[in-house]
């Protein structure tokens, strides 16, 4: 790092960021887990690494909590399937970590420590890795000097940036481009992405668009939930499937009325409602919001199904291969605040809703413009588009081959990802 940069960012920055870690480690259990995590992650570190082949090279991937991880997986199985190489994972976020301890693919799995210069120094000691591979953003100056110092590649791998970003902002502008500068290779989702980064000065043989690995993760994935049968094909026979996931309570508030208004027109629609967070106060929530209205069912319960009009699920992880069954789809967040994946109902040939607030995805944008997504902004329009989507087969036929069209010309980013890493292991 630049001098001045390195007295802000080490004698600034990093105090006070760690204090804000310890301050809200007080009152939230995600980030006190995060802290009680590390103190011991040098011992533990090593004494893993005693069961490791020390002859195979070490690529460590590093992914800032578990949806980047689900990013890193298809890179990370393929390397594994392909070379004989040690696969060391680390997290920032006890979400990626504890979620991830069991992982199969990985040799060893860690806490990546806090950023001092002596924690950099040390982990890489223990480690030694070949190659580091940092999944998005999780670009850590102390790290990445420490690094660089060594002489071991870093690629930055299904990197964005948007025109806006603070980043580019102009003290941080500059402070970037020293970090970036100090990369490898930036490999982004798309070739806007790598316009963005070369704004830094950088040029092809830094910054290259190779696509965003997610797509080859969900597709991966969906192939896996076809073969599942969560809910018995007669609970499902006749019926038009609309899939709601991942909802927020300010999802629910556009939808369901829209749904009711359906329902009193259309006797074959079955609702499959999958809310974010299944807690006990949600669900009985949603089961009041429809009491003396449309029958309701618990997907815990669906062995007593009775013709109920909507299912209710009451666990998590499932909701990709609910996705298999649903006719059109609503994919939550896009009222609160961050629209949640619609690839992973995409990619089923689904035509996907979503509300407005979709400029944290790429992917939901790019959706609303070619015709596989449609924005709704309020109760009406959800209705309406609700209604048209189950009552006209070839229009919803025809959105949902953009959508499944848009997810099958995307995939290949892995391929591309690893014949970069092959060039140096």
């Amino acid at each position: 790092m630049n001098l001045i940069f390195n007295i802000f960012y080490n004698y600034l920055v990093l105090p006070l960021l760690y204090a804000a870690l310890r301050f809200a480690g007080l009152f939230n259990k995600k980030i006190r887990t995060g802290i009680l995590g590390r103190k011991r992650v040098y011992e533990e570190l090593i004494l893993n690494a005693t069961s490791i082949n020390k002859n195979k090279k070490l690529i460590w991937f590093h992914s800032s909590s578990l949806g980047e991880f689900e990013q890193a997986k298809p890179i990370i199985e393929k390397l594994k399937q392909e070379k004989n190489v040690n696969v060391l994972i680390t997290f920032f976020s006890p979400s990626g970590y504890e979620n991830s301890k069991k992982y199969p693919f990985a040799d060893l799995i860690s806490y990546i420590p806090f950023d001092t210069k002596s924690n950099a120094e040390k982990f890489l000691s223990i480690t030694n890795p070949t190659l580091a591979v940092i999944m998005r953003y999780d670009v850590w100056p102390n790290m990445i000097t420490s690094l660089k110092n060594k002489k071991i590649p870093i690629y930055l791998v299904d990197a964005t940036l948007r025109s806006n970003s603070p980043r580019k902002y102009p003290l941080l502008k500059s402070f970037h481009k020293i970090l970036f500068g100090s990369l490898s290779k930036i490999l982004t989702v798309s070739e806007s992405d790598a316009n963005e980064f070369k704004s830094f000065g950088f040029d092809d043989k830094k910054v290259s668009a190779v696509g965003d690995t997610r797509f080859d993760r969900v597709y991966q994935r969906s192939l896996l939930a076809k073969s599942k049968h969560l809910i018995k094909s007669d609970i499902l026979q006749n019926k038009k499937i609309f899939v709601a996931g991942s909802t927020w309570e300010q999802d629910e508030e556009v939808i369901f009325p829209a749904f009711l208004k359906l329902v009193s027109v259309d006797d074959n629609v079955l609702m499959i409602v999958a809310p974010h967070e299944p807690t006990l106060l949600h669900l009985e929530k949603i089961e009041n919001e429809f009491a003396g209205k449309v029958k309701t069912i618990r997907f815990s319960h669906l062995n007593n199904y009775s013709n109920e009009r909507i299912i209710i699920v009451d666990s998590i992880g499932i909701l990709l291969t609910l996705y298999t069954y649903a006719n059109v789809a609503y994919v939550g967040g896009s009222f609160k605040q961050n629209i949640h994946n619609v690839l992973e109902a995409a990619v089923y040939g689904t035509p996907v809703l979503f509300g407005p607030k979709i400029e944290n995805s790429q992917e939901a944008m790019k959706l609303a413009e070619i015709g596989g997504g449609i924005v709704i902004n309020n109760k009406r329009q959800a209705y309406k588009n609700l209604r048209r989507l189950f009552s006209d087969e070839e229009l919803r036929a025809k959105a949902g081959n953009i959508s499944a069209t848009y997810v099958q010309s995307n995939i290949g980013a892995t391929q591309k990802i690893l014949e970069a890493i092959y060039k140096l292991i």
